[in-house]
C-alpha cells in the first residue's frame, strides 16, 4: 500500500490488535493505535516507532461517541487523513444464557458492535471527502456459526457481520469499501491458559488441525486494506482452518 495511508486500529495494544497494527506498519501505513490501556498503548507505539513506522498513540472507549470523535481528530491533526479502520475492539464475558446478566449482554454488545457503528460513523467523514476508505471489521467464526454459552458474543459478532454488509452497500458511492475478517480459534494469551486436553478439542474441529495465528488475522486485514482489493466489498472473509465453511 502507498506509504502515505493512514491507518486507526482500535483495540491495538496486544493480541490480534498488535499483529495487525505492526502488519501495516511493515506494508508502510501510519498507525494511529487505540485503546483504553495508556502504557500498553505507549508500548506499541514505541514498537511501531523503532521499527522506522510514523505511529501516534490515543487512549480512549470506542463507546462513547465523543472518544471516537477525539481519536479521528487527533488522526487527522498528526497526519491529514484516515484512510484504513480496523475495528479490532472486543471483549468477552461468557456464560449460559439463563445466568448471563444484563450488564454482561450490554457490555460485550456496547464494545463489540456499538464501537464500530461509532468508529465507522467518524471515519466515514473524513473518507467521504477524501472519496476514498478502507473499512475492516474484525468478526468471529461463532457469529457465523454460534457457541454455546456466549450468547452476546456471537450476537455481537452476527450483528457486526450485518453492519458489514450495510455499510459495504451504503459506503461504495463514496469508493469506500467495507470489508469483515472473521477468525476461528487463535492462539493468544487465553488459549495458552488451556489444558493440553482442551486445546486438543478444539484442534480436532480444525481440517487444518492447528489453532491460528495472531499473524494470520493481520495477513487478510492486510490484504483488505490494500489497493488490490479495491474490487470487494461486503465480503465475510473467514480465517478459521475450514472449521466452518
Amino acid at each position: 500500500m502507498p506509504n502515505e495511508r493512514v491507518a486507526v486500529v482500535t483495540g491495538a495494544s496486544r493480541g490480534i490488535g498488535r499483529s495487525i497494527a505492526l502488519a501495516l506498519a511493515a506494508k508502510g501505513a501510519t498507525i494511529v493505535a487505540v485503546d483504553m490501556d495508556q502504557a500498553a498503548t505507549d508500548a506499541i507505539v514505541a514498537e511501531l516507532q523503532a521499527g522506522g513506522a510514523k505511529a501516534l498513540a490515543v487512549v480512549g472507549n470506542v463507546t462513547v461517541a465523543a472518544d471516537v470523535e477525539r481519536m479521528i481528530d487527533a488522526a487527522m491533526e498528526a497526519f491529514g487523513r484516515v484512510d484504513i479502520l480496523v475495528n479490532n475492539a472486543g471483549i468477552t464475558r461468557d456464560g449460559l444464557l439463563m445466568r448471563m446478566k444484563d450488564e454482561d449482554w450490554d457490555a460485550v454488545l456496547n464494545v463489540n458492535l456499538k464501537g464500530a457503528f461509532l468508529c465507522t460513523r467518524a471515519a466515514f467523514k473524513v473518507m467521504s471527502k477524501q472519496r476514498y476508505g478502507r473499512i475492516i471489521n474484525i468478526a468471529s467464526v461463532v457469529g457465523q456459526m454460534g457457541n454455546a454459552g456466549q450468547a452476546n458474543y456471537c450476537a455481537s459478532k452476527a450483528g457486526l457481520i450485518g453492519l458489514t454488509k450495510s455499510n459495504a452497500r451504503e459506503l461504495a458511492k463514496r469508493s469506500i469499501t467495507v470489508n469483515a475478517v472473521a477468525p476461528g480459534f487463535i492462539a493468544t494469551a487465553m488459549t495458552d491458559a488451556l489444558s493440553e486436553k482442551v486445546r486438543d478439542e478444539l484442534t480436532a474441529q480444525i481440517p487444518l488441525e492447528r489453532l491460528g495465528s495472531a499473524d494470520d488475522i493481520a495477513n487478510a486485514v492486510v490484504f483488505l486494506a490494500s489497493e488490490q482489493s479495491g474490487y470487494i466489498t461486503g465480503h465475510v472473509l473467514s480465517v478459521n482452518g475450514g472449521m466452518y465453511m
